[in-house]
């Protein structure tokens, strides 16, 4: 620990609220999705406060919905952070790799995809390796419901109300019912 030299104020850093989105496609989506967060709790800087129920949609591409492809579940978690913006992204990334993602195609199927959606309210696209608000989250319900399971009240900045945005979205999305145990998860 480091200690500030006698007779100097000590600033104590505060958590930042981020909100974290999470989808999977390939594999045990559930078990990978659970994995993810509960890697990310067990992180120094890192305090999961929420995470929502799981939820299933087809999968996205480009070009609109891909009935072909597997169909992703869905959450989203809000954490409290120490780390910077960019320090939180490489960490997602290492979670991500850790878990088996492959980057072979952009928005190709994937066992594990996560996203900063929102860090601490801050509007940016200075840094082309994160942009903030996620830029196309106000659109995508597979974000936006779970979202509202954990803050009903959210505001996405730049947006608005979380709730006005999942009402305009028109990806299907539907609560995840775990066929291992007959119940919503």
């Amino acid at each position: 620990m480091n200690a500030a030299p006698l007779g100097k104020p000590v600033r104590m850093r505060v958590g930042v609220p981020a909100v974290l989105a999470f989808g999977s496609n390939l594999g045990d989506r559930a078990a990978t999705i659970r994995a993810a967060v509960d890697l990310l709790a067990e992180e120094p800087g890192i305090d999961v406060r929420a995470v929502s129920r799981l939820y299933e949609t087809p999968a996205l591409k480009p070009e609109g919905i891909d009935e072909e492809a597997p169909a992703y579940l869905n959450a989203v978690a809000l954490v409290h952070t120490l780390l910077e913006p960019l320090d939180l992204l490489g960490l997602i990334n290492a979670v991500e790799d850790r878990l088996g993602r492959v980057r072979e195609q952009r928005w190709g199927d994937r066992t594990l995809d996560i996203d900063i959606v929102d860090y601490g309210g801050i509007v940016s696209d200075d840094d082309p390796r994160i942009v903030l608000p996620h830029p196309r989250a106000h659109e995508r319900a597979f974000v936006l419901v779970p979202w509202l399971d954990v803050d009903p009240g959210a505001q996405l900045p730049g947006y608005g109300p979380v709730s006005a945005l999942a009402e305009q979205a028109t990806d299907p999305v539907r609560l995840w019912t775990d066929p291992a145990k007959g119940e919503q998860s």
